[in-house]
């Protein structure tokens, strides 16, 4: 059995079991990749896929539990060559962070130029996502740290490190009939169109809740994931703007009328996302306590060896977390 044929199985499931999408995705040929399984399936004396004549359509049930250990082998090699990178080259390295558009916009830039500082050879890496594809990355080890707002049940088989609370805030013309309201009620806001985030509306998310237990029902008509996009659409009279109060600047306070409904909503986590069993180089955990000072390595590694939710509450239930 070599490595080669694990990363060949793992390709081909996710590039659902096409072996053509496969091959180019591993810069080899189709009968290469084609051979090599066969190989491996000869070795261990039984299928890992099944088929329809020639084409692969899913995976056996033997061959389902041994995809699940080459994940654990691979992203166990990956974690050795990690390591070795911490002591051979401390100061040279990448860090591959997934996020949001709110967060690499208006949270990350003062904490990457304090990283970049400290840190000169260190090439960061920025990917926006919906909170679906920010899972998914992280989930299958394609970032070293995710950086999650929104829909956080998502995230499965990490650990999350609570960083930070944040409010919201109604963005409107200053010439919508809004613009003389102070103070807005929940009723209010559900007679107008609202425009806000992907996935604002989730299941369990504040906003739902707070609709929910008022009997009253959010008139969305337009998401998206970017909070520029969200202003331009409210500048166009496509709705209210519900974004986070942190993606407001002093151009849009002179553009729109604002309204803080901080006392509507119950506050969002911002949390950072590291896979379970991921391997942290230092520079990961300095990055880590520039976004959230509370979290130490010490905190860190903590973390990353409880198991269950109601221990990851306790260790962290002592701290205040900052509000944005």
């Amino acid at each position: 059995m070599k490595l080669q044929q694990l990363k060949y199985i793992i390709e081909i499931e996710k590039h659902h079991f096409n072996i053509s999408l496969a091959a180019d995705a591993l810069f080899t040929s189709q009968p290469g990749v084609s051979k090599q399984i066969k190989l491996l399936e000869d070795e261990l004396g039984c299928l890992l896929f099944l088929r329809s004549g020639r084409k692969l359509t899913g995976l056996t049930e033997t061959g389902f539990k041994i995809m699940c250990y080459a994940k654990k082998i691979l992203a166990d090699v990956s974690n050795i060559y990690t390591i070795s990178e911490e002591y051979t080259s401390p100061e040279k390295g990448q860090l591959n962070i997934v996020t949001s558009h709110t967060q690499s916009q208006y949270s990350l830039p003062c904490v990457i130029k304090r990283f970049n500082a400290k840190y000169p050879k260190i090439s960061i890496n920025i990917h926006q996502g919906t909170p679906l594809q920010i899972s998914n990355t992280i989930r299958k080890g394609e970032a070293d740290l995710a950086i999650a707002t929104e829909a956080l049940h998502l995230y499965k088989d990490v650990v999350m490190l609570p960083c930070y609370h944040w409010h919201r805030s109604i963005i409107v013309p200053k010439t919508h009939t809004l613009a003389t309201t102070k103070t807005l009620t929940l009723h209010q806001l559900s007679l107008y169109p609202i425009v806000t985030y992907q996935f604002a509306f989730t299941e369990g998310s504040p906003l739902d809740i707070t609709f929910s237990l008022s009997g009253l029902t959010p008139n969305v008509v337009f998401t998206a994931t970017d909070a520029d996009v969200i202003k331009t659409y409210v500048k166009q009279g496509a709705g209210v703007g519900l974004i986070a109060s942190m993606a407001i600047t002093k151009k849009d306070a002179d553009s729109f009328h604002i309204i803080d409904v901080s006392t509507l909503f119950k506050p969002s986590t911002t949390c950072i996302c590291i896979k379970k069993g991921t391997f942290l180089r230092l520079y990961m955990y300095e990055f880590i306590v520039l976004f959230a000072p509370h979290l130490t390595r010490d905190i860190i590694e903590k973390a990353m060896h409880l198991s269950d939710e109601h221990s990851l509450d306790k260790l962290f239930s002592c701290f205040t977390l900052e509000v944005k």
